[in-house]
């Protein structure tokens, strides 16, 4: 474990420094996400329209979901999409051999070379417009700050979450071994989990059935917005941490037989 801490310590360390070279990317994406998250504000705005609850979903409860997406959406800028997007590069220029060959496990290496600070302000973003959600008084909801249980549930859950998204996105990138395009499929995925800033109820009941059975958008913000304001049911907590655990698991033995294909194929 020390000898993967002080790896990771040097990745990140380098790939800071690396990306602080260019300050003025920092003012460039905090702008980005500011305005991401008005115009993310303003459409819902205009759902709610005249009417007090979207889907049995408050005004309050609905910013704590797209705080929720606005965290995930800046661990994708942060973690997932500047090393994954890598692995197609390393299979089509032949350099996955120099990875599989270092005396470290080769996902951890590949999940976790590069990090970017760019998707920071995202992510406190997310965590500020929770906290102003949950402190806002509302009349139209009696929520209030959440309980010390909720307040963990709500953290595991969010940890479930991460998970649950960097295995859809590590598994498609792993695919690339066999199949170069699939790659573009991440644009897609990125695309409909945005689906996930609003509350999956808000959705008529067919999109609802894909977005918790195929596509597991609401275990990525509802549920644990619904364990952060203590409506979360014990049924669907432990859905959720279990689908983390598929999801982790798949990506690991997806992985383990892409590693035994791609040797053997160049040998």
């Amino acid at each position: 474990m020390k000898r993967y801490w002080r790896s990771l310590c040097c990745f990140w360390s380098s790939s800071i420094a690396a990306e602080f070279e260019y300050p003025l990317n920092a003012w460039v994406e905090l702008l980005s996400v500011l305005g991401n998250l008005a115009g993310s504000i303003f459409v819902l705005k205009l759902l709610f329209g005249n009417g007090v609850s979207l889907g049995g979903w408050s005004w309050n409860g609905s910013l704590i979901v797209l705080g929720l997406y606005t965290i995930l959406d800046g661990f994708t800028t942060c973690m997932l999409q500047p090393n994954l997007s890598r692995i197609v590069n390393h299979i089509q220029t032949g350099t996955l051999d120099y990875v599989l060959l270092k005396p470290i496990d080769s996902q951890f290496w590949l999940s976790t070379r590069t990090v970017s600070p760019w998707g920071l302000p995202g992510i406190i973003a997310g965590f500020c417009l929770i906290s102003w959600a949950l402190i806002k008084p509302s009349s139209s909801i009696g929520y209030g700050l959440p309980s010390g249980g909720a307040m963990l549930l709500a953290i595991a859950l969010l940890i479930a979450s991460l998970a649950i998204l960097y295995s859809l996105w590590f598994v498609l990138a792993a695919l690339s071994i066999w199949f170069i395009k699939v790659w573009n499929a991440t644009e897609v995925l990125r695309y409909t989990l945005v689906a996930g800033r609003y509350p999956v109820s808000a959705y008529p009941p067919a999109l609802r059935l894909i977005f918790t059975f195929v596509l597991p958008v609401a275990f990525l913000t509802t549920i644990p917005a619904e364990a952060l304001l203590g409506k979360s049911s014990s049924i669907w907590a432990i859905g959720a941490l279990g689908v983390a655990g598929i999801c982790l698991t798949g990506s690991r033995l997806l992985w383990n037989y892409a590693q035994r294909f791609y040797t053997s194929a160049s040998s």
